[in-house]
C-alpha cells in the first residue's frame, strides 16, 4: 500500500513554475484534480456548481465520471468540465508572451471574470492542431525542375522549430529534388527555406536519392 501511495503520489505531483526539472502543467495532477470534482460535484454541490454545472450537480457521481471518461478528449474534457473550483486550487492565471510587446501580459487569472478565457486557453494547449505546425505540400513542378514546394501556415506567429532544416534535408534526400518551404501569416510571405540553398547544389551534403536498375 505504501509503495502505492508513493507512486500515486509521485505522478500526480505538481512541481513549481519554477522548477529547473519539469516546465508546464503536469496533465495527470489536472485530470485528477478534475476527476475528484467532479465527484465533488455530484455528492456535495454549491451554488457555483449548480450555476456552472447544473447537468452533473447532484447527480450520480459514478456515471458522471464515466460519461466524462468515455465522451472526451484531452481538450473538450477541459472545457466541459474545469472548475472555478479546480482553477482556483491549481491557482491557474494566463500570460501572455507577445514578441512584438515588451512586456508580459496577464490577460485573465482565477477570479470571475478569468475562469472561462483560462479554460478555453489552456484547453486549447491540448489542441493538436495548435500544437502541431500547419504544413501542406502547395505544388509540384512536374514538367520542370520537380521541385517541392510546401507551405507552411503560421498560427499565432509560431515559427517552426530548430529541426526545420534537419527536416527538409531528409525530406529532399527521400524526394530526389529541390524542396522549397514558404510560410505564411494570412496572405502575406514570411520567410522561406530552400534545401539546397538557392545558388547551391552541393551532393555531398544534399544526395539525392536516386534509383538504378542493377544485373547482378
Amino acid at each position: 500500500m505504501m509503495e502505492f501511495l508513493q507512486s500515486h503520489t509521485s505522478v500526480i505531483y505538481q512541481p513549481g513554475f519554477d522548477s529547473p526539472y519539469y516546465s508546464g502543467i503536469n496533465p495527470y495532477t489536472l485530470g485528477f484534480a478534475m476527476y475528484q470534482d467532479i465527484r465533488r460535484m455530484c455528492e456535495h454541490p454549491t451554488d457555483e456548481d449548480r450555476q456552472w454545472f447544473p447537468e452533473i450537480a447532484g447527480t450520480d457521481w459514478l456515471t458522471a465520471v464515466k460519461f466524462a471518461m468515455s465522451s472526451f478528449k484531452d481538450e473538450s474534457f477541459i472545457l466541459q468540465y474545469l472548475s472555478p473550483k479546480v482553477i482556483r486550487d491549481l491557482k491557474l492565471f494566463s500570460i501572455m508572451d507577445d514578441d512584438q510587446k515588451e512586456d508580459l501580459l496577464v490577460p485573465a487569472i482565477h477570479d470571475e471574470n478569468g475562469y472561462r478565457t483560462i479554460r478555453e486557453i489552456l484547453a486549447a494547449q491540448y489542441n493538436l492542431g495548435n500544437r502541431e505546425p500547419n504544413v501542406q505540400i502547395y505544388s509540384i513542378d512536374r514538367r520542370g525542375d520537380r521541385s517541392l514546394t510546401l507551405r507552411h501556415q503560421q498560427h499565432n506567429r509560431k515559427p517552426l522549430g530548430d529541426s526545420t532544416d534537419e527536416v527538409l534535408k531528409h525530406l529532399h534526400r527521400l524526394w530526389g529534388f529541390d524542396i522549397h518551404l514558404e510560410t505564411l501569416q494570412g496572405d502575406q510571405l514570411i520567410k522561406t527555406h530552400h534545401v539546397p540553398p538557392k545558388g547551391e547544389h552541393a551532393d555531398g551534403e544534399y544526395p539525392r536519392l536516386d534509383m538504378a536498375v542493377v544485373h547482378l
